[in-house]
């Protein structure tokens, strides 16, 4: 019979839905082992190629992170609004609870040598460079967002990997952005 569903097609349906949204829960599942809660790193070390961010304690890795970085074309950061995550040798310079990105940690962007080169361009060097999670309202994305880079130039994580992050990486803790 033309325009009339069968029970057959029925099943295909539900079979072909219910296999979509498993698809779905496994990429969106949980792949965060808990850093030790007592863990205190003493660096921190982004490599922009990998998409990885490892905190050291004593020059032993603690844990790697996997990252979303600026939207923009490959590079250093060289003024503001290009979408670049910074490269060189920072440090964390504070932290915001109140975060529009659930929680975040400052990176010393830019130094006195950003800040010159930037003003022999005529362009503002750029600031409020971070370490973050999702924005809130969008913590549910988890690692599905960090299929892209998506950032204005900071650096993101999971909301849970940002709490951990918030409580091993002490302010003052150098930071190395390589390419």
């Amino acid at each position: 019979m033309a325009g009339s569903i069968t029970r057959r097609t029925l099943i295909a349906v539900a079979a072909v839905g219910l296999t979509a949204a498993a698809g779905l829960a496994y990429i969106m599942r949980p792949r965060h082992s808990p850093l030790a809660p007592n863990a205190v790193a003493d660096s921190v070390v982004v490599l922009k190629a990998d998409r990885q961010m490892t905190l050291f304690s004593g020059g032993r890795p603690l844990k790697t992170y996997t990252i979303a970085l600026g939207f923009g074309e490959p590079g250093a950061k060289s003024r503001e609004g290009d979408g670049r995550t910074p490269e060189g040798l920072y440090n964390i310079s504070g932290r915001n609870p109140e975060s529009a990105f659930h929680l975040s940690l400052r990176i010393s962007y830019p130094d006195p040598q950003e800040i010159a080169a930037a003003r022999a361009l005529g362009v503002p060097p750029g600031g409020d460079i971070m370490i973050h999670g999702m924005r809130n309202g969008l913590g549910w994305l988890g690692a599905l967002a960090r299929s892209r880079d998506w950032t204005a130039g900071c650096i993101a994580v999971t909301n849970a990997e940002i709490e951990e992050i918030w409580r091993a990486v002490p302010d003052g803790t150098p930071i190395e952005i390589l390419p």
